[in-house]
């Protein structure tokens, strides 16, 4: 447990004080809640399909806190997500980069929610999920069938890891933690 939430304090040791309020996004079975509980926990939960949200929030350090909105499928919930959306200071989005025929939909997921005006400029990292699955696309190759290379009006960055070992996670948190303050400075 130490490992992981020590890389943790020290990622977002330059940003004490912040409060930052973060939605999951992704289509079912990206890895949203492993990667929840993998933060909050350092473990690897097993988990069900969301129905409705879990709501967690990760506090590696005193005066750092991420409150992190788990939204479950998005064809159940998509009437009500608009409703989370309100003082959303970043977001990441899940991606199984092992399912290649999943990219066009979670393209279009991804999309969709950063249309809505409620997230008008809010940086999302993408998490392209289960790194260590053949076949799993690296980083910039999901950035391109995700088309964030054409995309304008928000801060983005393609993060791989593996929810249900933890790789990786640090890593896209410390991003966008620098995402969220540079956001945070701007409103």
């Amino acid at each position: 447990m130490g490992g992981l939430l020590s890389n943790l304090y020290q990622t977002l040791l330059n940003c004490s004080g912040t409060k930052a309020r973060i939605l999951l996004l992704g289509l079912d079975g990206a890895g949203k809640t492993t990667l929840l509980y993998r933060l909050k926990l350092n473990e690897t939960v097993r988990t069900i399909p969301t129905i409705g949200f879990n709501i967690e929030t990760v506090e590696p350090i005193r005066n750092v806190t991420f409150t992190m909105w788990d939204m479950g499928s998005p064809n159940r919930n998509r009437g009500l997500r608009k409703h989370y959306f309100m003082n959303t200071d970043g977001l990441v989005f899940v991606v199984d980069s092992a399912d290649p025929e999943s990219f066009g939909e979670a393209r279009e997921e991804l999309i969709d929610n950063l249309e809505n005006v409620e997230l008008r400029g809010v940086p999302f990292v993408v998490m392209a999920n289960k790194q260590d699955l053949p076949g799993a696309q690296k980083p910039m190759e999901l950035a391109e069938k995700l088309g964030l290379m054409k995309m304008k009006g928000h801060q983005w960055h393609v993060q791989g890891c593996c929810a249900a070992n933890g790789d990786g996670l640090v890593e896209g948190l410390e991003v966008l933690t620098n995402l969220v303050k540079q956001f945070q400075k701007k409103k």
